[in-house]
């Protein structure tokens, strides 16, 4: 049916009721039904015959326009302002925060190459982070767990971890930075370690251990971390650093019976067969063990249970 046909019958109460039920589904039919109720607070003697649709109309208006506020001017302003904020938070997604983020998961190892060809080796679940952005000016590694360093010769390249922190021009070494225990490796060159008031020049093949906060020294003949060919080798570290790595590398969770964690232990074992490594980390200090379904596995004196 015709609108304003509808709205003419509407407003002299001539409306049939198929013409009431059409115009109730009117988009504006809320607004003209407030137009009526504001209408029956005008006084009687104000009230005159409605001439026409049109004039009715251009009265309305014109009450609407003159309760108008002033500040109208404004509502383009806030549109601008709405598309100012919309892209301001869609860049903050690239300028607020530009780190780059690359963590590696159980058992995997992977390789990334950074802004200026440096590449770095993840071991098993380790994190770094890093920004492309400023890289030119500020060529920094934030690293939690452990990775092995080919920087490329340049401005200074510093790694930063929770312990400790690592500063080199252009070398190769590895860091490892786990609980309770941090290393470093040089293969080449010299790198400079700094933890808290301390600060030791590293040249090649030497290493800086720091377990329970006590610092040591060891020497290195290897050419690069032997992690990066799926062995882990420890020499004179706590049994238990040798348990949490191990269950980075495999699946698995143990669980000590009348063992002492902290017993120094010297060795390694491989990352590609689950058995063989238990031997090598299970004989040389006279312990057996037992593997469930769940892939727990319990470490014990003794014989094993029949």
């Amino acid at each position: 049916m015709d609108k304003e046909y509808l709205i003419e019958k509407w407003l002299i109460g001539e409306l049939t009721k198929e013409e009431l039920e059409a115009f109730k589904k009117l988009d504006d039919y809320d607004m003209h039904i407030k137009i009526l109720e504001e209408a029956k607070k005008f006084k009687a003697s104000e009230v005159s015959e409605i001439a026409d649709l049109d004039s009715f109309y251009a009265k309305i208006n014109q009450q609407k326009e003159s309760t108008l506020p002033d500040n109208i001017w404004y509502k383009p302003f806030l549109k601008i302002a709405a598309v100012f904020v919309i892209l301001i938070g869609i860049g903050s997604l690239f300028f607020i925060n530009p780190k780059t983020n690359i963590e590696t998961m159980i058992g995997e190892k992977t390789s990334v190459e950074l802004p200026d060809a440096s590449t770095v080796m993840l071991n098993s679940k380790s994190e770094i982070a890093f920004n492309k952005n400023n890289w030119n000016t500020k060529r920094e590694v934030i690293l939690d767990g452990e990775a092995f360093f080919r920087v490329a010769k340049g401005s200074k390249f510093d790694v930063i971890t929770h312990t400790g922190k690592v500063s080199v021009l252009g070398t190769q070494f590895n860091v490892k930075n786990r609980k309770g225990y941090f290393e470093v490796q040089c293969f080449e060159g010299m790198v400079n370690v700094k933890y808290k008031n301390h600060v030791q020049k590293l040249p090649a093949g030497n290493t800086f251990k720091i377990i329970k906060e006590q610092i040591t020294s060891d020497t290195t003949l290897n050419i690069e971390p032997e992690w990066m060919s799926n062995v882990s080798n420890f020499k004179s570290v706590p049994f238990y650093v040798v348990i949490n790595e191990f269950e980075r590398q495999y699946d698995v969770v143990f669980s000590l019976e009348d063992i002492e964690a902290s017993r120094i232990f010297t060795g390694g074992f491989v990352h590609a067969n689950l058995k063989e490594a238990l031997k090598s980390i299970t004989l040389p200090l006279d312990l057996n063990y037992i593997i469930d379904s769940t892939n727990n596995i319990k470490l014990f004196k003794g014989k094993p249970e029949k």
